[in-house]
């Protein structure tokens, strides 16, 4: 099967890619994130991913257009809905894509995260699969957590400490907001 991989960033893939060319997979990227934030952090992201791609032999569309000012505009105000309103945004353009380049299916590496809200992925696939009459390749990634890290580390690749946008920046570095969420979730 021909399959559009959307990628989040090149240590995500590392499982991801392997497992779905170990099953007989054709497998083509495209990275478009417009939450990640700062811009060197995006240039980063870029660069590890071009980096894993010549390693790996994985051909990848790279969309470089500093996306913030977009995602920001849909998010803010809503920040507790801002995961969901980032799949669609990301997602969505994988989806045109993939259909675009006549693949049979989509995925993404987003699936491969521990921190990511999985169903909710899961679900915003099925739907666009629906919609755009293409299949949605679903495979929980996560079983390959660890082999993904162990992979990534082998490869020498940066890897970053946050999901990429500024609100998990915050929530990975402020101590007194994790404190306060710690909290929350006591009670």
């Amino acid at each position: 099967m021909k399959i559009l991989l959307h990628v989040c960033c090149g240590p995500c893939t590392v499982y991801p890619l392997r497992k779905l060319r170990d099953q007989g997979h054709q497998v083509e990227g495209f990275f478009y994130n417009p939450n990640i934030h700062p811009y060197r952090e995006f240039k980063r992201r870029i660069s590890t991913l071009v980096d894993f791609a010549e390693q790996t032999r994985f051909s990848i569309e790279i969309d470089r257009n500093y996306g913030l000012t977009e995602y920001l505009r849909q998010v803010v105000f809503q920040e507790e809905k801002r995961c969901g309103i980032c799949y669609d945004m990301r997602l969505n353009q994988a989806v045109k894509k993939a259909v675009e380049k006549g693949a049979d299916a989509f995925s993404t590496t987003l699936l491969y995260s521990r921190y990511q809200l999985h169903e909710l992925i899961r679900k915003k696939c099925e739907k666009l699969a629906q919609t755009f009459a293409i299949e949605f390749y679903y495979e929980d990634f996560r079983a390959g957590w660890q082999e993904g890290i162990d992979g990534s580390l082998a490869m020498g690749l940066y890897r970053q400490p946050y999901c990429g946008c500024i609100y998990s920046e915050q929530e990975r570095y402020d101590k007194k907001l994790r404190k306060k969420y710690s909290k929350k979730i006591e009670k």
